[in-house]
């Protein structure tokens, strides 16, 4: 009788603890305090940047990057460069609750969804960054970003360390 009971609970138990497995959205930072959201701005303005890993949907695509830095300026605008090119685009963070920036696929998504938002218009693969990039993690040294493509479903990730 004991041993049916120990079994009972030891199942319940483990039911319960799969039941808690996070899901993909909870990897992400979607729910990002106005404390935070400042945090961030603070962080990736203090310095330069380099894109330390890139995976567009099928494939590694870091080396595209390699010899740039990247400068997160306070009025918007972003800088990438070699030493001898810039390449100028735009960014932000932005909250779906304060904008509507995000009209495209994650329109299911009930919750707040805060954005970390790059833009450029060319060369090719700078314009392959433009999107609005969801949060997975941020350090003062390290800013994680993935996105979860409509068309395709396929997940583009993107991380810059500081340089």
């Amino acid at each position: 009788m004991k041993t049916s009971f120990l079994k009972i609970v030891t199942i319940a138990m483990l039911a319960i603890t799969l039941g808690c497995e996070k899901s993909n959205d909870d990897d992400m930072l979607n729910n990002l305090s106005a404390a935070q959201i400042t945090e961030l701005n603070g962080i990736a303005t203090s310095g330069t940047w380099i894109i330390a890993y890139y995976y567009d949907t099928d494939k590694e695509e870091t080396d595209h990057f390699t010899g740039y830095t990247f400068s997160f300026n306070t009025d918007g605008t972003l800088v990438a460069t070699d030493g001898a090119t810039d390449t100028n685009g735009t960014w932000s963070i932005t909250d779906s609750d304060d904008s509507s920036d995000d009209s495209s696929d994650d329109s299911s998504d009930d919750d707040s969804d805060v954005d970390f938002n790059i833009a450029f218009s060319s060369p090719a693969d700078f314009a392959d960054l433009t999107d609005d990039w969801d949060i997975v993690e941020f350090t003062s040294v390290r800013i994680e970003l993935i996105d979860v493509s409509g068309g395709n479903g396929g997940t583009d990730k993107l991380i810059f360390e500081k340089n």
